[in-house]
């Protein structure tokens, strides 16, 4: 059943009744169109029927797993996915955030902030970092990288780059300070709004934005590690600036 229907559809994936009745409760209140699914046979089967603009996923689910519902859905089309872990779960929620989920939230979890971290992702997935009048942002160039970030589109010496929302932002970061070495709690608190969380998610975004943008990622050239601290981006020389 749809409720709602003014920020844009979600889709609520979880087994437990009481969970989903709070959650679809706080997103519908927040102007959301919710739907529920209890399984992932039923999650698949709803967004076969209507896209959602977001999936709020619980990964233990009975018959198809979470992890497995996230990588059917990307494998038909781009999603925001939000992900609901348990407690303690670091392997599962690495798995998610390898598979390119947006976001995660830990349970026992606030419905609030869960609300906050869907309306953050929809924000970034439509490209509304700021409000209407702001003024549009140079594209962001280096290392044969040209990233808009009006459009959120990427590309590598002029071919497209299929970025997750979280990879797009994290990438857009790395351009706007190149030279600088960025530690992980930094990239945390400016890329994803988190003043704490587990440090794997930055870890686990920076070896998929590798995978996506160096020329051989086992030996970075653009996002090096710079031991005890963090990252930096370097950009080769003769390749431009960011900015």
């Amino acid at each position: 059943m749809s409720m709602g229907n003014a920020l844009g559809r979600v889709l609520v994936v979880d087994d437990d009744p009481t969970v989903a009745e709070v959650v679809t409760g706080y997103l519908v209140r927040a102007g959301f169109s919710v739907e529920h699914a209890a399984d992932g046979a039923e999650a698949l089967a709803s967004a076969g029927r209507a896209w959602p603009d977001l999936v709020v996923l619980d990964l233990m689910l009975p018959g198809l797993d979470g992890l497995e519902v996230c990588r059917r859905l990307r494998a038909t089309g781009p999603v925001p996915v939000v992900m609901l872990t348990a407690r303690g779960d670091e392997e599962d929620r690495i798995a998610g955030l390898e598979l390119g989920a947006d976001d995660y939230v830990t349970k026992p979890f606030s419905p609030r902030e869960l609300v906050l971290r869907v309306e953050s992702v929809l924000r970034r997935s439509r490209g509304r970092g700021g409000p209407v009048t702001a003024p549009p942002q140079p594209a962001l160039r280096g290392g044969g990288l040209s990233l808009d970030p009006g459009t959120r589109r990427a590309s590598k010496n002029g071919l497209e780059l299929a970025l997750t929302l979280r990879e797009f932002d994290l990438l857009a970061y790395f351009l706007r300070h190149p030279g600088r070495a960025l530690g992980r709690e930094d990239l945390m608190r400016d890329v994803w709004g988190w003043d704490f969380g587990d440090l794997s998610t930055v870890t686990v975004h920076v070896r998929r934005l590798r995978a996506k943008i160096e020329d051989d990622p086992a030996r970075p050239g653009l996002i090096q590690t710079v031991w005890g601290v963090g990252y930096r981006f370097e950009v080769p020389s003769g390749t431009g600036e960011a900015g």
